[in-house]
């Protein structure tokens, strides 16, 4: 497997759209919690959470929303 310079964080701020989209599908998929945090978006969401807390929520929080949300019906997979 190739090494991979880890992406700086503007790379990760351009990729933070995508990386709901993800977190929000596999939420959906109701994958559960312990399959999720082993995701790149997941380690992405947390990357961004740890550098610029004041601008990003945590994984965790992200997670208990789209959650909430599924359960609620509003969110179902295409």
């Amino acid at each position: 497997m190739a090494t991979q310079k880890p992406l700086t964080i503007g790379e990760l701020e351009a990729g933070f759209s995508a990386y709901c989209m993800a977190l929000r599908r596999l939420v959906g998929e109701e994958r559960g919690l312990e399959k999720i945090e082993r995701t790149l978006c997941w380690h992405n969401l947390q990357r961004l959470h740890d550098s610029l807390p004041q601008r990003y929520r945590s994984p965790t929080e992200l997670y208990q929303r789209y959650e909430r949300t599924r359960r609620a019906g509003g969110d179902k997979p295409e």
